[in-house]
């Protein structure tokens, strides 16, 4: 519990029922229904700041299964390329603290948030990891050369996200187009963004 947490909820009153979330929800690993979760999921929200605390939240995406748990205190997921700015990154090398944002708007309507501290490593560095031969197996038949590198999290809090406010959406196709530089795939200046800087 951060300090901030403590003053705000002796402020509002609410310290008796969090202390009971605390007590009943959250955990320093990832239980055995955590991981079946995660390993449905196709996209998660992740949020990292810099040496300063300036923040910046980052959507990540890729098969169901994408983000693969490696043991209950450790969870890996590729970087694939983007647009080169590097500003999760690069908020990870001065300040390893990460959140993760998992939400499942298909199914069940329910999030799962979990806190860690992150590394960096490369391709090549997955074989230094206590990674089963199922996990690799499946990263190389899934990943194939679309990662460029893999963040790496150590668990400190893994907790729910209630379902009540979660709207429940329907999956629709789209072809996904890896990598690409191509504009009308990237979205292009949808935001009108380089024609507003000239004016």
């Amino acid at each position: 519990m951060s300090r901030g947490e403590y003053i705000l909820q002796e402020q509002y009153g609410t310290t008796k029922r969090a202390s009971s979330f605390y007590k009943n929800q959250m955990l320093n690993y990832l239980n055995k229904e955590m991981t079946e979760f995660i390993s449905k999921q196709g996209m998660m929200f992740i949020a990292t700041a810099d040496s300063s605390g300036n923040c910046d939240s980052s959507f990540r995406a890729g098969s169901a299964g994408f983000v693969r748990v490696i043991d209950d205190k450790t969870l890996i997921y590729p970087e694939y390329k983007g647009n080169g700015v590097m500003a999760s990154l690069g908020n990870i090398l001065e300040n390893p603290h990460i959140g993760l944002m998992f939400i499942d708007f298909f199914e069940h309507a329910i999030g799962l948030h979990i806190n860690g501290e992150t590394s960096i490593i490369e391709n090549q560095q997955l074989t230094t990891l206590n990674i089963t031969d199922e996990i690799m197996d499946d990263i190389n038949e899934k990943e194939g050369n679309k990662p460029e590198r893999w963040v790496i999290i150590k668990v400190d809090e893994a907790y729910i996200h209630c379902s009540k406010h979660i709207p429940k959406l329907k999956k629709m196709d789209k072809k996904i187009q890896w990598g690409t530089d191509d504009e009308k795939h990237k979205g292009g200046d949808f935001f009108k963004a380089k024609q507003s800087k000239n004016i």
